[in-house]
């Protein structure tokens, strides 16, 4: 029997389209339990690598004959010797190409919408980890929001549409992974944005985004107006795009809403983001397109993959936006906070540009899934 390789972007074209995928996970248990890929019609087993040194003859019995199967380890190599075990034994499989830190990489493009004069609006899912990202473009010009640090993949899309970087904005100073923002901005000599309240310490120049603040893109055809919205940082800033989207960085998501102690200032933080989502959010237009900076489970994409919901229809199906009084609010965000993100402190520091770490260690520090969201 055969072994082939399948890519992190086949894996998300069966996540999309919502086929079955049996996935056998050689990591150890503990990673496996805090992270995993997940399907709407994915099955799991999960046996250590370690475990299977002898022989796979045992597991065969629970290895589904009818389905296409998936051996993942964490960078491919433990993976492909069990799936040469299990070929031994008579079965078609495949493993996981580049393993769980090319799944943690890997971004999808998907396009949202087309602008009103013209532009365009993608936006980049990070599928592995729940990041979203996006690219306006609008008469050979591009403005990128929330890029993560695989930033070869914006630059290459933006050259593939003729588009030159004229714009770099981040929501807010990420503590879930790496931006790119500053390096791609330093390779395109575009203008970096950056609230300044989140900006005490960088040792980078920056142009500090305000409230009201609007940034044209393509020869004053699109607007990108920011909105100031802290909460989830103290500098948080949102943008309402094309007068038609809230690009609502870690504020506010499809099922939750952003968690307010990355920065250990919780108790402080909590009501700044009450009154954005309480009255900030409901003074804008309901007919707004949220697109959040992350999504919190595999459920949230839509039919294409995208990751978006009318303002409208948050107000009245996200809990977070529908605790009336103060008080509950407050003990409901504070005592429903998922645990910190993995080296959250040493990814602010390399946001903040205080230290700068090789390629290998900023890959193993995103490692694990999405904590952003209050549970």
């Amino acid at each position: 029997m055969t072994v082939t390789s399948m890519s992190a972007e086949e894996i998300t074209k069966k996540i999309v389209n919502k086929d079955e995928l049996f996935i056998l996970d050689v990591r150890n248990t503990d990673d496996y339990n805090d992270w995993k890929i997940e399907g709407l019609n994915f099955e799991h087993l999960n046996i250590p690598y370690f475990d299977l040194l002898d022989g796979v003859e045992d597991i065969l019995q629970n290895i589904p004959s009818n389905k296409e199967v998936l051996v993942v380890c964490a960078k491919e190599g433990s993976s492909i010797m069990i799936a040469e075990m299990l070929s031994d034994e008579g079965l078609d499989v495949a493993y996981l190409a580049g393993g769980m830190k090319e799944w943690s990489e890997y971004l999808e493009p998907v396009k949202i919408a087309e602008l009103k004069n013209g532009g365009e609006l993608y936006q980049f899912v990070r599928i592995g980890k729940g990041c979203l990202s996006y690219m306006i473009i609008s008469n050979g010009e591009a403005a990128i929001i929330d890029s993560t640090r695989m930033t070869d993949i914006y630059i290459n899309f933006a050259n593939k549409k003729n588009a030159k970087i004229t714009h770099v904005l981040d929501t807010h100073l990420h503590a879930d992974h790496i931006s790119g923002g500053r390096k791609i901005a330093e390779l395109t000599d575009a203008t970096y944005w950056l609230s300044s309240k989140d900006a005490s310490g960088v040792t980078f120049e920056y142009s500090p985004l305000e409230d009201g603040n609007k940034i044209m893109i393509g020869e004053s055809s699109i607007s990108i107006e920011a909105l100031y919205s802290p909460g989830h940082t103290i500098g948080s800033t949102s943008f309402v795009v094309d007068d038609s989207f809230l690009l609502s960085g870690d504020i506010l998501f499809i099922d939750s809403i952003g968690r307010p102690d990355l920065a250990g200032m919780a108790e402080d933080w909590v009501g700044d983001l009450r009154e954005t989502l309480y009255k900030k959010y409901r003074n804008l237009s309901t007919e707004l397109i949220v697109l959040p900076s992350h999504f919190m489970v595999i459920g949230e994409l839509n039919e294409d993959g995208s990751v978006y919901k009318k303002l409208g229809y948050l107000f009245a199906e996200n809990h977070g936006l529908n605790i009336e009084d103060e008080n509950e609010f407050r003990k409901t965000v504070t005592e429903n906070l998922p645990p910190q993100p993995n080296s959250y402190q040493e990814i602010r520091e390399m946001n903040m540009g205080k230290i700068d770490l090789d390629e290998e260690t900023q890959r193993g520090m995103e490692i694990g899934p999405n904590r952003c969201a209050v549970r």
